[in-house]
């Protein structure tokens, strides 16, 4: 009789089941010291209201470290490139912390001052995952920092990348200048209220400083705030390319001289109310559209994958070394789930490396003593000892990355459908403000200026501008909202134009956090399920952990527990011998092809357990969709073994190809183009980088949007795959609310042109149609984006 499996008791902090241990605290349990510990400072502190914020709030948090992982943080130089202010007291420090995931946790880091008394102060951003930390460095070392962050569960992330201060910064430069903006129009339409209600001559007095001082104001914001414009239009005027900037550039001076000229002659009031809004409502459009993506990085490089440090062996001492200061010869201990930083040669114990953020392939590599490693790779089984054969700088993995084929660079705007309407917009406006200015030089000479400058101010093609901003910026934020991340607003259009899609298979088409699993020979019982699951629970080997994912977590003793890195696992449970390992651990001639984990219990074999790559659950529907439009393939560095089924989801006019190298996909992509395909790639790892830049739009797949991703001209989260064909539609309904945007603006022209050209524009009329064609656009923009993301379940 099989003994009867009782339910977990679940983790007071974690919420997990605690399955090797119990432990019991303040009548409270615990799955292991380390959420116990976490409740202790928590408790001692009186801050156990952390646990009243969310259900589960410890949920992910547990990282198992080593003591002396942060032991480089002891180094000036590493110190001196982290930190960002540093004086006799203070310290000044931000840490990324993926494990941040909701208000109880912006709460607790919010109050690490009361944890530990050398921290003054921390302030989350919660978007970018960021914590900024304010210490007293005669207390508490920046390393202690680090330590404490682990000890409640928030592991700091530290990148290369990050002492070497390549992560982007806010540009604050355009809010100011949009702050100056406002102030300068709302004021200027404040002094001019008397000139629109007609009273100035009960205002005689005030009218010439009030007019005065709308000529100051205009000031800033002719010569700072309206910089943006200036700078885009004389960079497309240096490549001979009118872009729409142009022809805004020039009514904004075109406004000023004309205002100006009639408030030093005493002739008028002008129209500084018209140019500072322009520049306003222009300035708010762009910051809307960049306010989505500033926080993500699309410039990355290995740097932001690669660790500060790694340990390195010298007289039997392991001494923490940054990345720059490895040296060819130099002996590096590599420990379980670290990266590989160099290439190197195993000198001591077995490897299991995961390529999959150079090769895609999620599955990992057995490596032996004598074998070569290549950087980029973690190791997943143990600690092994590296002998380097090639620095950082000169590794695999660098000159992968370096080469020119594998940079994405920014894509011109010029073929912009906006830029076209403005080009024919701009020269028709001209057009009308030469007739307009031939047909009064012959009737009445002294308007003929007069017509000239107020056509220009009126049907300033600004309309256009906010329509598109405004539009764009709304569109990146309903994307943003959907976790789709685009570079810039380009990238838009190229989408809503593409007519073949290409996809990765390993990583893009499946998970990389999990695998399928299908056992094969003599049935195994539901209690020896169980004594497999807590033989494999205690490896951290992803073959180990997919089969405990697909058994479940078992509350059985493990005795004698062995591994063999690389071969299999060996132990006791309830009195029985297991063994699960590879084929020639098990003992197993003509073992079946693939990767597969073979069991056997009391010296008797018992079968297998097939694992597989698990394909996203709703991959067919999303195929089956994209086909009805688009020609599909799918390329990937695999074998054919999974041809058949791959084919099956795809159908049979897709393009399936394998054994493709990273090169061999950029030279696909390449041969699509030549054949006047406009291609959207989507891959995830380094090795679809060079395809990704070459397509026409390269879509980078990631399990966590703030993760390393390569560059690309958009990243979008794996769950969001599935709504591919919404995000598709809504780029392309975009361009038609611009194109409505702009007809409504086109009406509110014909009205101010009516006036202009008669030479009776009033600065009352002038007053009335400016923010009321804006504000019309905010309207039809925002209402047409908005309805179109709601029509499409967005």
């Amino acid at each position: 009789m099989q003994p009867t499996i009782t339910t977990n008791t679940q983790c007071y902090h974690c919420g997990e089941d605690c399955i090797t241990e119990v432990l019991h605290f303040n009548e409270r349990d615990f799955c292991c010291q380390g959420c116990k510990m976490v409740y202790q400072l928590l408790n001692q502190q009186g801050m156990c209201t952390y646990y009243n914020m969310n259900e589960k709030p410890g949920t992910n948090q547990r990282v198992a470290v080593r003591k002396d992982k942060y032991a480089f943080l002891e180094d000036a130089g590493i110190i001196e490139k982290l930190v960002h202010f540093q004086n006799e007291l203070q310290t000044h420090v931000t840490f990324y912390l993926p494990q941040m995931h909701c208000s109880s946790c912006l709460w607790l880091l919010e109050h690490l001052h009361q944890l530990e008394s050398g921290i003054i102060s921390s302030k989350v951003n919660f978007p970018r995952k960021e914590v900024t930390v304010i210490f007293n460095h005669q207390q508490v070392t920046l390393r202690r920092v680090a330590e404490h962050l682990t000890a409640i569960g928030y592991e700091p992330y530290i990148s290369l990348q990050d002492m070497q201060g390549k992560k982007p910064g806010v540009n604050k430069s355009m809010i100011y200048q949009l702050g100056v903006a406002g102030f300068c129009f709302a004021n200027i339409m404040l002094m001019s209220f008397p000139e629109y209600l007609g009273l100035e001559t009960a205002e005689k007095n005030l009218q010439g400083v009030f007019r005065t001082l709308n000529f100051i104001l205009s000031l800033p914001v002719l010569l700072y705030s309206a910089q943006p414009f200036y700078t885009a239009a004389w960079k497309g005027l240096q490549h001979r390319f009118l872009n729409i900037d142009a022809p805004i550039a020039l009514a904004i001076q075109m406004t000023f001289v004309r205002s100006a000229y009639e408030v030093i002659s005493g002739t008028g009031a002008g129209y500084f109310d018209s140019m500072t809004g322009i520049v306003f409502f222009m300035l708010v459009g762009r910051i809307l559209q960049d306010k989505t993506y500033q926080q993500l990085s699309f410039e990355r490089d290995y740097t932001a994958y690669f660790p500060v440090a790694v340990t390195v062996l010298k007289d039997n001492k392991e001494i923490p070394t940054a990345l720059p200061d490895i040296k060819h010869g130099d002996t590096l201990l590599i420990h379980n789930e670290e990266l590989i930083p160099a290439d190197g040669i195993i000198t001591k114990g077995k490897a299991f490396i995961d390529y999959s953020f150079v090769t895609g392939e999620s599955l990992p590599v057995r490596k032996e003593m004598g074998e070569i490693v290549y950087a980029g790779g973690k190791q997943t089984a143990g600690t092994v000892e590296l002998l380097v054969i090639k620095e950082v700088a000169q590794s695999y993995l660098t000159r992968l990355w370096s080469r020119n084929e594998f940079k994405k660079e920014d894509k011109p705007d010029s073929d912009s459908f906006v830029h076209a309407l403005s080009r024919y917009f701009t020269y028709i406006v001209f057009l009308v403000a030469i007739i307009g200015a031939l047909y009064w030089w012959f009737i009445d000479t002294s308007k003929a200026w007069h017509v000239i400058t107020t056509v220009l101010i009126v049907a300033c093609p600004c309309a256009l501008l906010l329509s598109n901003t405004f539009t764009n910026g709304n569109i990146l934020r309903i994307l943003g909202r959907n976790r789709f991340y685009l570079r810039n607003t380009n990238v838009i259009e190229t989408i809503a134009g593409i007519d073949h899609i290409v996809f990765d298979k390993t990583g893009t088409l499946t998970s990389t956090r999990q695998q399928e699993v299908q056992y094969t020979g003599e049935a195994l019982t539901t209690w020896q399920l169980k004594q497999v699951a807590a033989l494999a629970q205690q490896s951290n080997h992803p073959l180990s952990k997919a089969l405990v994912n697909y058994i479940g977590k078992s509350a059985l003793t493990v005795a004698n527990f062995k591994e063999w890195h690389g071969q299999g696992l060996t132990g006791w449970v309830n009195n029985e011998k297991l063994l699960v390992g590879n084929a020639v651990f098990a003992g197993v001639p003509n073992a079946t092809a693939g990767t597969c984990v073979h069991v056997v219990i009391n010296n008797e074999y018992k079968g297998f357990f097939a694992v597989t790559n698990h394909y996203r659950q709703y991959l067919p529907a999303l195929l089956k969709q994209l086909s009805k439009t688009y020609p599909l393939s799918v390329i990937s560095g695999d074998n054919e073994t999974e041809a058949a089924r791959l084919r099956n989801l795809t159908g049979n006019k897709a393009i399936l190809m394998f054994h493709q190298s990273p090169e061999d996909k950029l030279q696909y992509i390449q041969q699509l183009q030549q054949h006047g395909r406009r291609v959207m790639m989507i891959g995830d790892g380094l090795n679809d980088a060079g395809a990704l830049k070459q397509s026409n739009t390269g879509i980078a797949l990631t399990e966590h949007t703030n993760n390393f991703t390569p560059s690309s001209d958009g990243i979008l989260a794996a769950d969001n795959l599935k709504d591919l064909p919404r995000f598709i539609k809504l780029c392309s309904i975009n361009k038609k609310i611009v194109l409505a945007s702009f007809i409504v603006s086109i009406i509110y022209n014909i009205i101010g042109l009516y006036f202009a050209l008669q030479g009776v524009l009033s600065p009352l009329v002038a007053a009335i149609l400016m923010p009321a064609s804006s504000l019309t656009i905010l309207l039809v923009t925002f209402g047409s984006s908005n309805l179109a993301a709601r029509w499409l379940k967005l």
